[in-house]
């Protein structure tokens, strides 16, 4: 059991969550994922229906109080093929950045995902979040995309590292269901033949009018300065989601929430 709070493996972990993060995961290829509900996802959720690989467990540590949690999961097994390290309670506070940690903390492989992967069926959904800045918008949107079925969560450059600490415990563990793909243009979306749609007040259809005739990306730019001009040419359809009470607009994730909704209402039809 690791006890010391100047163990090198408490300083790979501390790289990978500072402010410094973003460059260090995307040299390593790492991230951190803390939390029982995530280490029992990437433990049990091998592949989806599409064949989609979930983000692999390097390093899992364990409190005493945090393998005891996951030995209660029914049908859950610890791979021997994972690095599987017991720390004391002080060194997993050391390592997490919340108040009261679970005592459980993995070190995942960042999937490699490229636009070649992106294939369009016919009937795709996608989501393409442009410049979003906010970690817990980021990480509801693809619970939500999950939960509705989207084939996949695409961000533009610019956008929050969907593998950050915050980003990744938003999600709840539904990053490892649906494939991510970062600092993609939305041009090359568009090249792939996919019908784009955003929300804007100027939008003269209702949400609720949308039925796309094949594939479609919805795009839901930044949260301050919406989409660019430059972003919203090319055919882009606008649309609005009516609002009959008195609020002047929707967060984020509530408005992206919606359209998804609409998207799963059409393909159960």
């Amino acid at each position: 059991m690791i006890e010391s709070l100047n163990s090198p493996h408490v300083a790979r972990v501390k790289a990978l969550i500072s402010s410094r993060g973003v460059k260090e995961r995307k040299n390593s290829g790492l991230f951190v994922a803390e939390g029982l509900q995530c280490a029992k996802e990437a433990l049990a959720f091998s592949s989806n229906k599409n064949g989609f690989q979930g983000p692999p467990i390097e390093t899992l540590f364990l409190t005493r109080n945090g393998r005891a949690k996951l030995e209660q999961i029914e049908d859950l097994q610890l791979s021997n093929a994972i690095d599987i390290i017991d720390v004391s309670d002080d060194v997993m506070k050391e390592m997490s950045e919340t108040i009261t940690p679970q005592g459980v903390l993995a070190i995942c492989s960042i999937a490699k995902t490229e636009l070649s992967s992106i294939k369009p069926s016919g009937n795709s959904r996608y989501i393409y979040l442009s410049e979003i800045q906010d970690p817990g918008n980021a990480g509801t949107i693809l619970r939500s995309a999950d939960a509705f079925g989207m084939d996949a969560v695409i961000t533009s450059p610019g956008s929050v590292d969907m593998f950050s600490p915050k980003v990744v415990r938003s999600t709840a563990g539904s990053l490892w269901h649906i494939p991510v793909f970062e600092s993609i243009e939305l041009s090359e979306i568009l090249k792939l033949g996919v019908q784009g749609i955003s929300l804007g007040a100027e939008g003269e259809k209702p949400l609720s009018d949308f039925e796309p005739s094949g594939d479609v990306v919805a795009i839901f730019g930044n949260e301050a300065r919406g989409l660019s001009s430059v972003e919203t040419v090319n055919g882009v359809d606008i649309v609005n989601i009516p609002m009959p009470g008195d609020a002047e607009s929707l967060n984020l994730s509530a408005a992206a929430t919606i359209v998804m909704y609409h998207f799963s209402l059409l393909a159960a039809k």
